[in-house]
């Protein structure tokens, strides 16, 4: 199969490096338009829509990436608890038939950061939001495949005679991400997910959480697709990329410090989030590559992980992962846009290259 190639885009020019998510207005419609066909033009198969308790709605940001894109997929990021599944299923199928087809998916956050939960008025605990989410997803996909109109009675969720007019306007349907670390999401994700999104951690502990969630899908007779989410910095020498990284721990150090990118404080359960900094803690550089320094400044935080190179030494990095089970790659930059631009004119085509390499091989031993 091969593999997918996901970026990440925002509303507004700002990174740990550069801009304020905190300061100026949310949304520079210009940038985002930029910034989608940045990513087209470089290859890339779908773009994430981050969610927050205080960011731009995604569905709507969606809706502009793909009509000012021709080809671009996007994966819209969202919290099941806050929207009913039945009515999230109508707005997918949707935006699916009036942007071609195939071009729409969605990615379940359950949510770790307890500060942010409460500002949409969410007061459920860690293990409970997991349990929303696997009946929340279960629910969604039954509305968005059934002919008929079907009943649910559960723990969070009563529908009565709940149907959709309108499904998927492709065979392909609308792919179902999810992500999350703790022993409760490995429970959920196994259960519901198309595809589970993995941090960037060391081959070894990757390959272990590959192994887990395969057999707890195994239960349930699925299998399971896998995504690694990590942060390339690339350069022409590997020297001048570990220059380029220490430039930008020391820029994310002084921001850090002066809160014009990353102000401390709430609660985190993610699990996740605390195996980063725990990797962390033991070394800043593990696999010869896979870079902790600026996880080790902005805490759990989620995907902040750098593979450090020159392109074809990341591109070999990140094919590794695609040799323990990975096909889909989340890569995005400290230089947002910029990052875009470079990658595709080296990194995306080797990835693509190289996968498709390994491929030949397997298919050769094979034979």
């Amino acid at each position: 199969m091969p593999i997918e190639i996901l970026g990440m885009v925002g509303t507004k020019d700002a990174s740990e490096t550069r801009g304020s998510f905190l300061d100026g207005p949310p949304i520079d419609t210009d940038y985002l338009i930029r910034f989608a066909r940045a990513h087209e033009e470089a290859g890339f198969d779908r773009v994430l829509i981050g969610y927050s308790a205080s960011s731009p709605d995604g569905f709507a940001v969606a809706a502009t990436v793909l009509h000012h894109t021709e080809r671009l997929r996007v994966l819209i990021a969202h919290r099941p608890g806050f929207v009913q599944p039945t009515v999230v299923a109508r707005k997918l199928a949707t935006l699916d038939h009036l942007t071609g087809g195939g071009r729409i998916a969605i990615h379940h956050i359950s949510g770790g950061n307890e500060e942010d939960q409460r500002r949409d008025g969410d007061f459920t605990d860690h293990d409970g939001r997991y349990r929303r989410t696997a009946e929340f997803m279960g629910v969604l996909r039954r509305t968005l495949t059934s002919a008929e109109p079907f009943d649910h009675h559960g723990e969070f969720y009563r529908f009565e005679g709940a149907y959709s007019a309108v499904r998927p306007a492709t065979r392909a349907g609308i792919p179902l991400y999810f992500g999350g670390a703790s022993e409760a999401a490995v429970r959920t994700g196994a259960e519901h997910a198309d595809v589970y999104m993995l941090w960037g951690e060391p081959l070894a502990r990757t390959a272990e959480r590959i192994a887990t969630i395969r057999r707890e899908a195994a239960r349930h007779g699925r299998e399971v697709r896998f995504s690694l989410s990590t942060r390339p910095i690339v350069a022409a020498t590997e020297g001048e990329a570990w220059d380029r990284a220490a430039a930008i721990k020391a820029a994310t150090a002084q921001r850090v410090g002066e809160a014009l990118w990353y102000r401390k404080g709430g609660t985190s359960t993610a699990v996740g989030s605390a195996r980063l900094l725990e990797q962390g803690a033991e070394k800043e550089v593990h696999d010869e590559r896979l870079w902790y320094g600026v996880t080790n400044l902005v805490g759990p935080s989620g995907n902040s992980t750098a593979v450090v190179g020159t392109p074809e030494q990341v591109a070999e990095a990140l094919l590794r992962y695609h040799d323990i089970g990975v096909d889909t790659f989340l890569i995005r930059g400290f230089d947002p846009l910029d990052d875009v631009r470079e990658w595709g004119r080296e990194l995306v085509p080797l990835l693509r290259a190289g996968a498709a390499g390994r491929e030949r091989a397997a298919v050769g031993a094979g034979a």
